[in-house]
């Protein structure tokens, strides 16, 4: 049983011919209405983006990706834009319902239809590229359904592709890549999309760093699949999306004090990173607990009770370093890590800290490399305790799995995903790796990704800023679960706000708290749409 039931599931190409059969045959609906279904929004979506002056070619496969490609260039002609179809024989026979958008396409005599075969084709469609790189090049060549790399005219037609300057969308997914594990892939043959408009769920492959060069920005088309197969066909993978993330959020009681919203503590700091320990702990209060304490080295006092006078202070005894936890009682979550240093005394302190800890638990950053240098810790840190290291510290992380090895820095995202979920199964643990698409795996197996966040956010404490919002609802009563995936969430969200407001590359990590506000009403807004 996964820990979810809603939110928005990935599915497997083996899964979504299942989903698609199911419709046909529940709704029901024919096969080739369904094909006109999605194609309608293709078409929709490019007429919201592209001028009619702009030149489409459309590139169709055999397959029924090239029905839905045949399909759109009439939907298009019909729009009143001028497309072209490059008809890529791979082979001499069309699937069912590509060959009935075939001949439709041919008895409107509208759309050019250009035949591309292995004599000379290739040529033909080169040189119309080359004569019109302002022309838009759609690939509808072939779906998600693919297990081995391309090669023969479908390869040489990438080729040509992927060398011109042309503007590039995909339907459903790239021609060429797999919608899981591309690891055995030839990377050269996946044609390279600027816009992939996947037909009403993502594949798992886009979630990875090493599909974005193909993927490029994609979105999701709903085309109306049943939603009796969409809710029981089960799946470990979901994306996150404010319309269930909204749901998660407690409301506010009138007499409420801030008793009432939790202590948080937060142990953080040493000589030289007392930023990290800032930056946390704002977050954390912004985030919306009603009490936090920061435990700091001794000299980190002043700068915490100058720059968050709202958190109480508890001092360590060690003037530079963590060297010893607090007394826990009163405290409804801890969080442990923000440049805390790696210090021997600092690792000991830790280790005690694990020990005698019994509310929810967030670690990042130094506690994971003193975590990593002390494997069996592992096993001492409580269910469901959440972890938030960025790859290279989760690549540590895993050297201490047994079976482990130690090439994980090397590790494509998808192999590095496995271990993830391989990990928190292990050690009954919440992992939060950080990245693009966040993922947030639990120790049943399932897998979350996060949809919100941008490059700006690649800066200097922006991961501090994460482990606040995360202490911070744990420590307000929301479950681990739910704290998790809301942190990730909110963290990705407050940091789009911020890079809209001003720009990526001026983002710093002050930027996203302070746009933790606003996350927090666009979230909530989200809730009342979906009440209305």
């Amino acid at each position: 049983m996964y820990y979810f039931c809603l939110g928005m599931k990935i599915f497997t190409s083996e899964q979504v011919r299942r989903i698609d059969g199911y419709t046909i045959e529940n709704e029901p609906i024919s096969s080739i209405d369904l094909m006109e279904r999605a194609s309608r929004q293709i078409a929709f979506w490019i007429a919201e983006v592209f001028e009619t002056r702009i030149p489409f070619f459309i590139l169709v496969g055999p397959g029924n990706n090239g029905g839905d490609g045949l399909a759109v260039a009439r939907f298009l002609s019909e729009m009143n834009y001028l497309p072209e179809v490059f008809m890529i024989r791979i082979s001499d026979k069309l699937s069912p319902d590509a060959q009935i958008n075939y001949e439709r396409l041919r008895s409107g005599g509208r759309v050019r239809i250009t035949e591309v075969e292995e004599s000379g084709g290739t040529e033909i469609l080169a040189d119309s590229i080359i004569k019109n790189p302002s022309a838009v090049i759609v690939d509808a060549l072939f779906g998600s359904g693919l297990t081995r790399p391309l090669g023969g005219l479908s390869e040489d037609v990438v080729g040509i592709v992927n060398g011109s300057p042309n503007l590039r969308v995909a339907i459903d997914i790239p021609s060429g890549l797999f919608g899981e594990d591309n690891q055995g892939n030839n990377p050269d043959s996946i044609l390279r999309a600027d816009y992939t408009l996947a037909l009403q769920a993502p594949s798992l492959s886009f979630f990875f760093s090493e599909n974005q060069e193909y993927t490029g920005i994609w979105e999701v088309l709903p085309i109306g699949l049943h939603p009796d197969i969409l809710e029981s066909e089960e799946s470990p993978y979901r994306y996150l999306v404010a319309e269930y993330l909204s749901t998660l959020i407690h409301t506010r009681k009138k007499f409420a004090h801030k008793g009432s919203f939790g202590h948080s503590l937060l142990v953080a700091g040493c000589y030289g990173m007392m930023g990290a320990a800032v930056l946390a702990s704002k977050a954390c209060l912004r985030s919306g607990v009603g009490l936090l304490t920061s435990h700091v080295p001794r000299f980190g006092y002043k700068i915490l009770q100058t720059s968050v006078p709202e958190s109480l202070i508890s001092i360590d005894q060690s003037d530079i370093i963590f060297s010893a936890p607090p007394d826990l009682n009163g405290f409804s979550a801890v969080g442990v890590g923000p440049g805390l240093g790696c210090k021997p005394n600092s690792g000991k302190a830790l280790n005690e800290l694990i020990e005698i800890v019994r509310v929810p638990l967030v670690i990042d950053a130094d506690a994971l490399n003193l975590l990593s240098a002390n494997p069996d810790w592992l096993d001492k840190l409580p269910e469901n305790t959440i972890l938030t290291p960025h790859p290279k510290e989760f690549d540590r992380l895993f050297k201490s799995l047994a079976g482990g090895d130690g090439n994980s820095a090397e590790a494509p995202g998808y192999t590095r995903h496995l271990r993830q979920i391989e990990f928190s199964r292990r050690y009954n643990l919440i992992t939060v790796l950080k990245g693009a698409h966040t993922s947030v795996a639990f120790p049943d197996g399932s897998c979350w990704f996060n949809t919100t966040g941008n490059p700006g956010m690649a800066t200097a404490g922006s991961g501090d800023v994460l482990t606040g919002i995360i202490l911070s609802l744990l420590g307000q009563g929301y479950n681990p679960a739910h704290s998790a995936l809301l942190g990730v969430y909110l963290h990705g969200l407050a940091g789009d706000l911020a890079a809209e407001a001003s720009s990526e590359e001026s983002l710093i990590a002050s930027d996203i708290i302070d746009s933790l506000g606003l996350a927090f009403q666009y979230l909530k807004g989200s809730h009342n749409e979906t009440n209305v």
